[in-house]
């Protein structure tokens, strides 16, 4: 099976501490393996071009944020709109709404989901399906998941969104509560090659336990890092191909029969909401994917329809592991979800970088 393993030297303690804000936006050391897989997400990157119109760059809507969680869908929509989408949408439940519309002028917000708890007498679980579902011809992206929240009335209406959603060819990322979707019902994704799962260390155990793979306990795993992506690949396969990122030390991106590798450098705190910049630029990266396959300019290459998700799940990964990266070299052990949202713009300088008309990759 083939591998790509894209590694990069790390910088000592002392450097990654102490390192000053002026070298801090330098682009980091790659290996040559990273830089062949960015070049393919450089190739798949539109050029901005005075002939395209609002809303061609990508439409992509952020599904979840509900009473308890509004920062995980803020997080990921506005990690979508610094990575380029021209139009950047939450949809949530109205309590999430009110809130959400405060933190950012920039993000289209729409009050459509309910919780169980809220629905009124005149709504119904399947009106309010309908009412997401009718956005689905305005959109290029789904990101489902942030902030959604384990509510049965939520989470049937996302069941119906992504069957809907399937049915349209629209391309999906489940992460958080979403990937709770597929582990009560594995069908829901299973042989749909338009979407991408986004599992912690945690969410991957329970996934793989849903698919029927078992996971040897961590302290029984072999060091040099083959388990974890021999598992990976069993639990994309059991799923019928969906690609996968199995975030991590290394985040191990497979469907199957083609695994990369994606060990960028990056910060050292775990705080909570990182992933959800990585489900926002994947929201952009896979609407890039739709303007590349679309040939909305004059693009090189011929990459495939599944070769490009492979490409946008690695940009997307590498991305976030650089806004880490970067947030840690100057917040520390104080760096917070927030961090990262600044550095969406820099990190794909550092990664990819910009390119005109004229440009020929």
């Amino acid at each position: 099976m083939p591998q790509l393993q894209a590694q990069t030297p790390t910088s000592s303690p002392l450097k990654s501490l102490h390192i000053s804000i002026s070298v801090m936006s330098e682009p980091p050391m790659l290996s040559k393996a990273s830089k062949d897989v960015l070049a393919k997400v450089r190739q798949m990157v539109p050029p901005m071009l005075e002939s395209f119109h609002k809303g061609q760059l990508g439409r992509v809507a952020v599904i979840g944020g509900s009473q308890d969680y509004t920062g995980a869908p803020y997080f990921s929509a506005m990690a979508s709109a610094r990575l380029g989408a021209d139009m950047s949408h939450v949809i949530c439940e109205p309590e999430a709404a009110q809130v959400i519309k405060t933190y950012s002028p920039n993000l289209m917000v729409h009050p459509l989901m309910r919780q169980s708890h809220k629905l009124s007498g005149s709504e119904t679980p399947d009106h309010i399906a309908s009412t997401v579902i009718e956005m689905l011809p305005r959109l290029h992206v789904l990101v489902i998941g942030p902030g959604l929240g384990r509510d049965d009335l939520m989470q049937s209406t996302c069941a119906a969104v992504i069957a809907e959603a399937k049915k349209q060819n629209l391309p999906f990322v489940l992460d958080a509560d979403g990937l709770h979707l597929v582990n009560t019902n594995p069908s829901i994704v299973k042989g749909y090659k338009q979407c991408i799962l986004t599992p912690n260390v945690v969410e991957f155990g329970r996934l793989a336990k849903a698919v029927g793979v078992t996971v040897p306990p961590h302290d029984q795993m072999k060091s040099d890092g083959n388990t974890d992506t021999e598992m990976c690949e069993k639990v994309a396969r059991a799923l019928g191909g969906v690609l996968v990122i199995q975030k991590g030390a290394k985040d191990i991106i497979s469907n199957g029969e083609t695994t990369l590798i994606c060990d960028l450098e990056g910060g050292r705190k775990r705080s909570g909401g990182q992933g959800d910049t990585l489900t926002g630029s994947l929201g952009t990266l896979l609407a890039y994917r739709k303007a590349y396959l679309d040939k909305i300019w004059e693009v090189e290459g011929n990459m495939s329809a599944d070769e490009l998700l492979l490409v946008a799940a690695f940009g997307g990964s590498a991305i976030t592991r650089e806004c880490s990266r970067l947030a840690f070299q100057k917040n520390g052990r104080s760096l917070q979800a927030s961090d990262l949202t600044e550095n969406v713009t820099v990190s794909f300088e550092n990664l990819i970088g910009e390119k005109t008309e004229e440009s020929k990759l």
